[in-house]
Parts: structure tokens; sequence; C-alpha cells
């Protein structure tokens, strides 16, 4: 994609970009009972990124409706939305402001903080610039993967369900993935 020292990105398209949630996904897997994982999501959210000349200097911020989750069970959705987890009638929102963009080998890594349950901690999402280029509608789109993981601990949700045996029901550590595409602002 782009050279390690380097801050420019080829067809990279300077402005202030929308993200656009249903071409985008915001999801989670965790650990669960020590065998398997589960997957979920969170689908309302918003946010805007700034790209600058120098890529470097871009800027990220986006809010998440934590009561979105959706993890294919509602019982289960329902409980991650009590206090034992996302606590949603206290926290209903959380949200990320980037801090740094710097290069990461091909990648970039893109620092910021991230705020759930009124807990705000640094975090670093491992970024994948996958292009800029035009849509159908006129318009110019670009797109983007990030992953990170955290743990649930540390943002407040810190149910300890331990197992007969050994090892905890839900794991501490919860992978997020993005993948994101967005439009630019017309002027």
């Amino acid at each position: 994609m782009t050279a390690p020292t380097s801050t420019q990105i080829p067809g990279c398209v300077v402005g202030t970009w929308d993200i656009d949630p249903v071409h985008s996904d915001v999801s989670f897997t965790v650990r669960h009972m020590m065998v398997s994982k589960v997957r979920g999501r969170l689908g309302t959210f918003s946010g805007e990124i700034v790209t600058a000349p120098r890529f470097s200097d871009s800027t990220v911020t986006a809010t998440v409706d934590a009561g979105s989750v959706d993890t294919g069970n509602a019982q289960r959705d329902g409980h991650i939305r009590t206090a034992d987890f996302f606590e949603v009638e206290t926290h209903p929102t959380w949200s990320f402001r980037s801090t740094a963009i710097r290069p990461d080998g091909d990648d970039y890594a893109l620092d910021g903080e991230l705020t759930i349950k009124g807990v705000t901690r640094p975090v670093t999402f491992f970024l994948e610039v996958n292009g800029f280029g035009p849509d159908a509608y006129g318009g110019t789109r670009a797109g983007f993967s990030a992953t990170t993981t955290i743990s649930r601990s540390e943002f407040g949700v810190d149910i300890s369900m331990p197992l007969d045996g050994g090892g905890v029901v839900v794991s501490e550590k919860v992978q997020v993935a993005l993948e994101i595409e967005a439009v630019l602002r017309q002027s």
C-alpha cells in the first residue's frame, strides 16, 4: 500500500468525510465459556474523518449507540444492555477521538481515546487504508479497516462469572473490528 516511512497515500483525497453506516460495520468478538466465540455488532453509529494533506495529520471522531448491540439473540442482547455489561440507561453512547495516526509497516496505527460506560482509555487500532474512489452517485468514497483488542474490565464492564473448574463465562479480552466506508462531504 505505502512505504513504511511515508505518510502519503496514493489517490488520497483531502477533505471531510461522513461515515456511511449503511455500508460500514462496527463489530466485536468475545470468547464464551472458554470454548467458543460470540460475535456481535453495534448497528447505530456515526462519525467524521478529516483527511489532511499529510495523512498522519488526519483525524477521526465517532459515536456509537451502545443500545444498538446485536449478537443474534434477543435475550442475550437484553442482558448485555443491563448494568452487568453496557449499562445503556446510564451510558447510552460510546465515543472515539483520534490523537495520532502513524505509519506501522505497510499500514497505520490509529491512536485515540475510547470512552465506554463513561470510562476513557487510550487504544490503538491497526488501520488499513483500503482506497479512495468515485461512487455511483457522483460523489467520492473512502474505505478503511481497523482492529484492536481491549480489556473489557478497563472500561467498567467487569462482570465476573467464573465457571466450575476454572475459567469464565465471558473472556476479559474483546476483539473490535471496523469496516468503514465514508462519503466525502460536498462543499
